[in-house]
């Protein structure tokens, strides 16, 4: 039986349709790849928010096509961008954590005292890998990075995977200076003491674009440290935010405890939105260039996060509610992400389109939409969501996450399948599952797995095959594993975690509070 054809269907098919009438050949068009970090999908106005201010993404989402059921391919950074830039789902191209996490017995080390001992995973990008921007420079694409690398260092960095310039990439995955010059990065000078990181990599990436002479194409990334933590913002932004915060009257409580963590539950953080406006402010920046430059008109823009935002651990930024969890977690808050597809030229815009795709995606899509070969071979696991060249991600498919870590925000050693709007978890520290209906629970709060064991069998099943296939590593039981210690733990967590995390809330609020003594050497 076919699937229903939806308007948001409807209308990628008339988008591809005139993409294919209108595409000058003999220009290809450039391809500009925005992507952020740790933002969660309901961290945008036009995705829902009301507190954060992000009026550049709202204009490029509302001249393009919404996305509304995008996934990335992680919970965590590395592993996410890994499948961005491969096509391969993280059990296949094997980087399953944040490069730099510690795994086995070095576990131990973090004072978590839990069941498993962590698997270990691949800490840099494979360079038998054709990545994508690889792809693009075998095409004849002039090729640029600016930003969060964070898939190896030396031998594996962005210049080793196929971009001609790098500025600001490497081995790191926060900011180690943080968001103000002096930014303490090798891969990117200081030049003004005070400038903010975000803008400073749009002028790079501007300037860059600026200068090509518009003889070949050009495929640039420009792929943020923000809204990772540590966050920072002006005085003057966090006083705007504070303000708009009190305004709005703050809720009496903004977290509640989750399995192991506290979550927040409320979006009213205002160094997080000072730091978010930022970003969006160094976006326009980029678009208003390829305006001026006259570039706007034959550019595909894409926008996405690498994965959900930070709600436990970390900075305990933003709410992802009704999505249940953020960062680190198998839930949607975690999974879930924006994604913006932007092509001129097309007038069905502002359409959205609920059909899931991945990161994986990205890939084949881009060279599909730029007309170029496919490398199936390559993005095994991402299908070109062209209707008229393959049809791959608009048939139905089965997506697979996996993730035999615990992390720092509070998720648990699991892997997930999604077939449709069955969503199952399968977690290895106790070998439960999960099963969700998404369709009428995207919140995730009630499981079915007992109304439907034939479903949840038969997912369960074909998980643990493809992860087999896939060459999967999995966590271990620790031989040394303290119940007692564990339930310290989880006790301090409850009892004086929690209430730590609503005082820090509160103080933020409060007039003349300060982080430190020049607020991070803003210069304000």
């Amino acid at each position: 039986m076919k699937p229903a054809i939806t308007k948001g269907l409807l209308t990628v098919l008339l988008f591809f349709t005139l993409l294919s009438c209108s595409t000058d050949e003999a220009h290809p068009p450039n391809v500009l790849f925005i992507l952020a970090d740790d933002l969660g999908y309901h961290d945008l106005g036009v995705t829902g928010s009301s507190f954060y201010e992000t009026p550049h993404l709202d204009e490029l989402a509302r001249s393009g096509l919404q996305f509304t059921r995008a996934y990335t391919c992680s919970r965590v950074c590395s592993p996410a961008r890994a499948s961005i830039m491969t096509g391969k789902f993280t059990a296949r191209h094997g980087i399953t954590d944040w490069i730099g996490a510690k795994t086995g017995t070095a576990w131990r080390k973090s004072g978590r005292y839990d069941e498993l001992l962590p698997a270990d995973y691949a800490h840099a990008l494979d360079t038998a890998d054709l990545t994508m921007a690889e792809a693009f420079q075998d095409a004849g694409y002039q090729t640029f990075f600016a930003g969060k690398w964070h898939l190896g260092g030396i031998g594996s960095g962005p210049q080793d995977h196929g971009f001609e310039v790098n500025i600001g990439g490497n081995d790191k995955g926060s900011p180690a200076g943080g968001f103000f010059d002096p930014y303490k990065n090798p891969d990117l000078p200081n030049r003004q003491p005070g400038e903010q990181l975000s803008q400073r990599l749009a002028r790079e990436t501007a300037d860059w674009i600026g200068k090509q002479d518009g003889d070949e194409p050009f495929f640039a990334m420009l792929s943020f440290y923000a809204v990772h933590a540590p966050l920072q913002t002006s005085e003057a932004q966090w006083e705007r935010f504070r303000t708009k915060a009190a305004e709005g009257r703050p809720a009496e409580s903004g977290f509640a405890m989750e399995r192991r963590l506290p979550v927040r539950t409320v979006q009213d953080h205002p160094v997080y939105a000072g730091l978010l406006n930022d970003m969006d402010a160094a976006i326009g920046i980029v678009m208003d260039k390829l305006e001026a430059e006259g570039l706007l008109e034959n550019t595909i823009v894409v926008f996405t996060s690498d994965h959900g935002g930070v709600a436990s651990g970390d900075a305990y930024a933003t709410s992802n509610l009704p999505l249940r969890g953020g960062k680190g977690y198998q839930w949607e808050g975690g999974l879930r992400v924006p994604f913006f597809l932007r092509y001129p030229g097309v007038k069905a815009w502002g359409d959205t389109v609920d059909r899931p795709v991945t990161g994986a995606d990205i890939y084949p899509t881009l060279l599909s939409i730029a007309g170029l070969d496919l490398r199936p071979r390559q993005h095994v696991d991402g299908a070109a969501f062209n209707p008229l060249n393959g049809s791959g991600a608009w048939h139905p498919r089965n997506l697979y996450w996996h993730y035999p870590h615990y992390g720092n925000q509070g998720g648990d050693p699991s892997s997930v399948m999604l077939s449709d709007n069955y969503k199952l978890i399968h977690y290895w520290e106790t070998g439960v599952d999960e099963l969700y209906d998404l369709s009428n629970d995207r919140a995730e709060e009630y499981d079915i797995g007992g109304d439907h064991p034939e479903v949840a069998e038969a997912m369960r099943d074909e998980l643990l095959a493809w992860l087999e296939d896939a060459g999967a590593n999995y966590a271990a039981p620790d031989p040394g594993f303290d119940a007692e210690q564990s339930a310290a733990v989880a006790a301090f967590r409850r009892d004086t975690l929690l209430p730590l995390m609503e005082k820090r809330r509160a103080q933020m609020f409060e007039e003349g509070w300060r982080p430190n003594a020049g607020w991070w050497g803003s210069g304000e």
